[in-house]
């Protein structure tokens, strides 16, 4: 399995959504899987990612417990949208570091790809504060479908560029 592949399975777990309140599948058991897949990477963004996924992880953790996890999907729009900022955070530096890594690569398909992809997460970033200040439930609804899109988006891609040669693992070259 190639480090992408890793990452790109870890993504599924994550985006997988609960059935009703109980998260039969943790997101941080995926936040683990992609952690094992960019351990292996050759990028020099690597251990940035590996932080920031660290947080993702660790986030996660704090709102699967039963008790939190109650709270929180009860909670206001404000904390729902700041507990998803590490993520969104994560899938921006990742965009970036397979962008930079297909530049490199002179790979035009996937340095546009995730470009879009980086660009597109700054606008599911700011979509639910907006929403919230015009007191917008369609806008609030378009951040929702564009999350879940974005999610799609970047499982699909991270699949398909695990085989590119800048994706490989750091002990195959």
């Amino acid at each position: 399995m190639t480090p992408l592949q890793k990452v790109a399975m870890g993504f599924v777990v994550v985006a997988i959504d609960t059935l009703g309140r109980l998260d039969v599948l943790p997101d941080f058991i995926g936040w683990a899987m992609v952690l094992w897949g960019l351990s292996s990477v050759r990028w020099s963004e690597r251990g940035q990612l590996l932080g920031i996924g660290s947080v993702c992880a660790v986030v996660s953790l704090a709102v699967w417990f039963p008790q939190v996890n109650e709270r929180v999907h009860d909670a206001e729009l404000a904390l729902k949208w700041a507990l998803s900022l590490p993520d969104l955070l994560f899938i921006l530096l990742f965009a970036r570091a397979v962008c930079s890594a297909a530049r490199a690569g002179k790979d035009r398909k996937f340095t546009g790809r995730f470009g879009v992809i980086g660009w597109v997460t700054c606008v599911v970033a700011a979509l639910p504060p907006i929403a919230d200040a015009a007191d917008s439930r369609t806008m609030l609804g378009y951040a929702d479908v564009a999350f879940v899109l974005l999610w799609l988006w970047l499982i699909w891609n991270t699949f398909a560029a695990h085989a590119r040669p800048y994706a490989a693992a750091r002990d195959t070259v």
